[in-house]
């Protein structure tokens, strides 16, 4: 079955809905230059909010391990997504602080990118055309890819489950595609957990 995560959630009500799905996961981004950035305290007190069963995943571009950590051990976040140059290396030395998920994005331009997602040590790799753009690839290269993986941009409940069926990601992940005037939307939450969860059930 294919996973849901509902990323870049930043109001109250953005959680009060979330609650009511059940996605697997949920995102916070910690990225100071993202429309969608929350601050620790900000997410600290969303996380009371959450339901237990969903995971609420850090999103970070290039940050200092240390900030990570201390999201990581005050319980406010589950899981780490890195979106930005993060190495090998790095990779490792976060490993060293955590053992919780780590998710690696990369973005997919042509083949070489998808066998570097293949090579990565990361726990789960997240597919996109570049950081919150809204904008997919050419998903064709998804065929190539022979390890679980997150799927995101273009993403709306319209073709989520075409894509679902032809690709089957592990999960898949949206954020523009749920959102309204800049917020995220309720109803678009909604009927894109409704457009994923029906595929499962057929």
């Amino acid at each position: 079955m294919t996973r849901i995560k509902l990323c870049g959630l930043t109001r109250p009500c953005d959680i009060e809905t979330a609650n009511t799905l059940i996605p697997e996961y949920i995102g916070f981004v910690f990225y100071k230059n993202s429309r969608r950035y929350v601050s620790g305290s900000q997410a600290k007190a969303l996380k009371k909010m959450l339901h237990p069963n969903i995971m609420a995943v850090g999103v970070f571009v290039d940050e200092a391990i240390e900030t990570i950590g201390a999201l990581l051990e005050e319980g406010i976040i589950d899981a780490v997504q890195l979106h930005g140059r993060e190495d090998e290396a790095y990779m490792k030395r976060l490993r060293k602080i955590t053992d919780k998920p780590l998710i690696k994005a990369f973005r997919i331009d042509g083949k070489e990118d998808i066998v570097k997602a293949e090579a990565s040590t990361a726990d789960y790799v997240l597919l996109d055309s570049g950081g919150g753009t809204g904008a997919s690839f050419e998903w064709k290269l998804l065929s190539q890819m022979t390890r679980p993986y997150f799927l995101a941009g273009g993403l709306n409940a319209e073709i989520v489950r075409e894509v679902v069926d032809r690709w089957h990601p592990y999960a898949v992940d949206v954020s523009s595609g749920i959102e309204a005037d800049g917020y995220k939307d309720a109803d678009k939450m909604r009927e894109f957990v409704k457009a994923v969860r029906n595929h499962a059930k057929c």
